[in-house]
């Protein structure tokens, strides 16, 4: 990429156009870049010769942007002169983003971001970093997901303070943005624990602090206790089987009912299951997520008690099963819900989802019984599933 970036700007600007930011560390990592993010010390002409126009804002510096294959977005921070650049990196996060590279391949690294970067550290560039920028926090506690530690003196800093106001400055689709990211990560479980850690995120998702008080299930089944240590298991072991992300958001709330029934019914939560599915679509909106996602999960709420029970199940609430979890989205990773929270299989899945794809006319229907108007459609639905339970015994061998 930064071949690339020489070959499109004018050599005569290497020297006072600057890689910045994450792309630094990613380079220094020797990993594929997400963005790039650059510095330019160069006459404005000089960019937008090149293709980019100004986009103003009123909480951020002005940017140049461009979009340009085979980059995606360009987006450029002007600098009256090189001298500032200094200044523009100070107000960045932490010291391993604070790190500007020249075209011409000089690093410029003022407050030290390279010994953190081989340390995987996350050092504050300045004590006021968190209060400037509150989703940082979610950011560092992204970041630690991936292998990264704040260090003692940002831990501090988190601890030294009520944060509920700082991040009700934060729309909650940043929240999202970030916790979704985590949960794509190598430890997803990490973001939740440190936002219990530090009482960071109860005005985003306060549904994470409440599992703590929360019995997972009667004790002989859910040794582990309390429903928050219950649902990051199923997390981590979840995310130990897929790289999905809508299939580890599914497993960590998979048991969102739990939290809504009385306390008259706990351990053992009877209901929770249907009472989760109703809970899911106002919790996905007030996070603003997408549709796919509440579909989802809904599904994953109102199916995994059944899919645990896989192998007790009749021949057509098996099928019932299929035909839910394709509605819903959930056929892939259903199994593997399965399997990270009741650590069990669902023998023949894949066979009652293909009986549960066949139509009427690949299941041998005859025609005329379709569309004979005297046959009552729950007469119909009936006979249609004798016909799919029959391809299934079939299909097994039963």
């Amino acid at each position: 990429m930064i071949s690339q970036l020489k070959r499109f700007f004018p050599e005569r600007l290497h020297s006072s156009i600057c890689l910045v930011g994450g792309m630094v560390r990613d380079v220094l990592l020797g990993i594929d870049c997400q963005d790039v993010d650059l510095a330019a010390a160069v006459p404005v002409p000089e960019l937008t010769t090149l293709g980019f126009r100004l986009v103003e804002s009123k909480s951020t510096p002005n940017i140049y942007f461009r979009f340009k294959e085979p980059f995606g977005k360009i987006e450029v921070t002007w600098l009256p002169s090189l001298d500032a650049l200094p200044d523009d990196l100070s107000r960045r996060d932490f010291t391993v983003n604070a790190m500007a590279m020249s075209l011409d391949g000089r690093l410029n690294d003022p407050l030290g971001g390279k010994p953190d970067l081989e340390r995987r550290v996350l050092h504050c560039c300045s004590p006021t970093s968190l209060t400037d920028d509150p989703l940082r926090i979610l950011r560092a506690f992204r970041f630690e997901c991936e292998g990264w530690r704040l260090d003692a003196e940002a831990e501090t800093i988190l601890k030294s303070r009520d944060w509920t106001k700082d991040l009700q400055r934060i729309p909650v689709e940043r929240f999202s943005q970030e916790m979704l990211k985590a949960i794509g990560k190598e430890d997803p479980a990490r973001f939740f624990r440190r936002m219990l850690e530090f009482g960071i995120g109860a005005n985003f998702l306060p549904e994470i602090f409440r599992m703590a008080d929360i019995p997972a299930g009667p004790p002989q089944h859910h040794p582990e206790g309390d429903l928050f240590t219950h649902s990051l298991q199923v997390l981590e072991r979840m995310a130990q089987l897929t790289p999905d992300p809508t299939g580890r958001f599914c497993a960590l709330f998979h048991d969102l009912g739990k939290l809504y029934t009385p306390q008259d019914l706990h351990p053992k939560h009877h209901g929770h299951d249907a009472l989760g599915a109703e809970q899911v679509p106002a919790f996905c909106k007030r996070l603003r997520l997408p549709v796919a996602l509440q579909r989802a999960l809904q599904a994953t709420n109102r199916l995994h008690n059944n899919a645990n029970r896989w192998e007790e199940l009749r021949y057509s609430t098996k099928i019932r099963l299929a035909l839910d979890a394709i509605k819903g989205g959930v056929q892939d990773f259903l199994p593997l819900q399965v399997a990270a929270d009741f650590h069990a299989s669902m023998p023949g899945w894949e066979d009652a989802l293909e009986v549960a794809k066949l139509n009427a006319a690949q299941l041998g229907i005859d025609p005329d019984l379709l569309n004979n108007k005297e046959v009552p459609p729950e007469k119909l639905q009936q006979i249609i599933m004798q016909h799919r339970v029959e391809r299934l015994l079939r299909g097994t061998g039963a």
